[in-house]
């Protein structure tokens, strides 16, 4: 697949050193194009930080602001964002001032200096429970979770400013990012993620996994979600850069386009791990649907986007490597 612009691009990534973000200033880096990332480390590791990237510690509307001010910028790519659902229904504060106070800060700089495209990450949780999977765009946006809420007030927020301002802005909405780029995986201090939950367990940093429900209405009575590689979604951002038009913001979603149950996810670690990992039955999370899986067309016809590691092997096995090589340090 062709990423990457014609011409080599000035840009700022927020959160640039946590997982997605990491990952795709490495693959922005490949592409020629020259990148500042600007990070807080609350979440992110320092580390991970891509060799060749700038390194701005701070907040990620007023580090960006003053990284701005030097000028000659060719766009941001947000991704810096509190993303803790079970947080987001208890502090719900933190989560609309550190994601949508920081947004509006963020397009208030890029419009002071003239800064005009915007690639935001934003996440399938603005669609809450579905009526009907695979979901599209089109999809009634309910979230059921103020996590998934603030997102959907900053693609609002984000339109606004596209139609008032001639803003060039590319919302990209998640499903389950999974997966490693080389040295470049997925490390959260509270981790609520099913594959390195279960990985996990193969290392011996946990001793078993929960299963949440397993009388949904799927074959095997486990939830059913859509996990697309991390590599896959850092090269829809590059194609998204490309895509971006002048007072336009464009919605898409990315997913792999096929369901994976729990138990199956759990059966493939296990085969790649070679582990037993045991796992026990816990009642239902309140506003979990049964089916999550995404309908990725529209990047497909307008990005000229298409995923291209798909297998759920394949997937694990790459998350697996990386949670090797760093438990070996």
């Amino acid at each position: 697949m062709a990423t990457g612009s014609r011409k080599p691009l000035k840009l700022i990534v927020t959160g640039g050193a946590g997982y997605v973000g990491s990952v795709c200033t490495a693959r922005l880096l490949e592409a020629g194009h020259e990148v500042v990332v600007v990070d807080d480390l609350s979440t992110g590791h320092a580390d991970a930080i891509p060799e060749g990237a700038r390194f701005v510690e701070g907040d990620a509307a007023d580090a960006t602001a003053r990284v701005l001010a030097d000028g000659g910028f060719d766009g941001v790519l947000h991704f810096a964002a509190k993303s803790l659902v079970g947080e987001s229904m208890q502090d719900p504060g933190k989560y609309w001032r550190g994601n949508v106070f920081t947004a509006i800060r963020l397009l208030d700089a890029m419009r002071e200096h003239g800064t005009p495209r915007l690639v935001f990450s934003s996440t399938a949780a603005t669609y809450g429970e579905p009526e009907q999977t695979p979901i599209t765009e089109a999809a009634p946006t309910r979230p059921t979770n103020t996590y998934g809420a603030t997102k959907l007030a900053i693609d609002h927020a984000i339109t606004s400013y596209s139609q008032a301002h001639g803003l060039a802005a590319v919302s990209l909405r998640y499903f389950n990012v999974a997966g490693a780029y080389g040295r470049f995986g997925e490390r959260h201090t509270a981790e609520t993620h099913l594959i390195p939950l279960v990985l996990q367990v193969a290392t011996g940093d946990r001793a078993r996994v929960q299963i949440y429900g397993e009388d949904y209405p799927t074959e095997d009575g486990t939830a059913i979600r859509d996990y697309i590689h991390v590599t896959d979604l850092a090269d829809a951002h590059l194609l998204a850069l490309e895509g971006a038009r002048a007072g336009d913001h464009r919605i898409y979603n990315l997913g792999n386009g096929t369901g994976f149950s729990v138990r199956q996810v759990i059966e493939t670690c296990r085969q790649v791990t070679e582990h037993a990992i045991p796992a026990v039955v816990a009642p239902r999370r309140a506003g979990d649907p049964a089916i999550l899986v995404a309908a990725s067309d529209r990047a497909q016809e307008e990005l000229g986007w298409k995923p291209e590691r798909t297998d759920l092997r394949d997937i694990v096995a790459d998350a697996w490597r990386f949670t090797q090589d760093r438990t070996r340090g």
